[in-house]
């Protein structure tokens, strides 16, 4: 993969707008619409997003019902 994008940690490998693993083109991304994709890194974003999207109703789950 071959792109520059002032937002990558090179050190620590990670997206610093993110704070996460850098999927260029994913949600938030600055290259998001920008760039065109690979089929396998627009799988890698729809298997991220689907976890994303997990974590978050699991975490709205435990505030709406704190005492579980």
């Amino acid at each position: 993969m071959t792109f520059h994008c002032k937002n990558y940690d090179i050190v620590k490998d990670r997206c610093k707008r993110l704070h996460g693993e850098c999927v260029p083109g994913r949600r938030g991304c600055v290259v998001a619409g920008r760039v065109a994709l690979s089929e396998e890194l627009e799988e890698k974003i729809k298997a991220l997003d689907k976890t994303v999207s997990k974590e978050l109703l699991d975490s709205l789950e435990e505030k709406k019902s704190p005492g579980k």
